[in-house]
């Protein structure tokens, strides 16, 4: 199968597919006038790869265990349960300082509104001064 067939079957752009091949998670033969072809079972690999992606992982770390979950189980990878308690607490850390982020921007929110009620009120009238000089 060529490479437009793989994005059509997959979902997954040219571009990415090309992205998977530099990255070493995919491999495609070469025909004689350079054309790429793909195995069937790369459509299986590709959807694999975008469900890792949508966890989260990089491709750098989808290829440290990508073999392994394309030829067993993935309970039988034993590399894969380090990498995900890894990818879980870069979330939590993200959670984290999200939600220190929101607790600033309350604070904000709370101290511009008690020293002025009505901000955009008072927004629109400095812009106002500014038009009528």
């Amino acid at each position: 199968m060529k490479i437009g067939e793989l994005s059509k079957s997959t979902g997954v752009s040219i571009r990415s597919l090309r992205y998977y091949e530099q990255q070493g998670l995919i491999t495609a033969d070469r025909q004689e006038n350079g054309y790429r072809t793909y195995s069937p079972l790369m459509i299986e690999k590709v959807n694999t790869i975008k469900f890792y992606l949508s966890l989260g992982f990089t491709t750098e770390q989808i290829a440290s265990f990508l073999h392994c979950v394309m030829m067993n189980k993935e309970s039988f990878c034993s590399q894969i349960v380090p990498i995900y308690k890894q990818k879980l607490a870069e979330i939590e850390e993200q959670i984290q300082l999200l939600s220190q982020l929101r607790t600033n921007l309350l604070d904000r929110i709370e101290a511009v509104t008690a020293e002025n009620p009505n901000p955009l009120e008072r927004e629109f009238d400095v812009h106002e001064d500014i038009n009528t000089r």
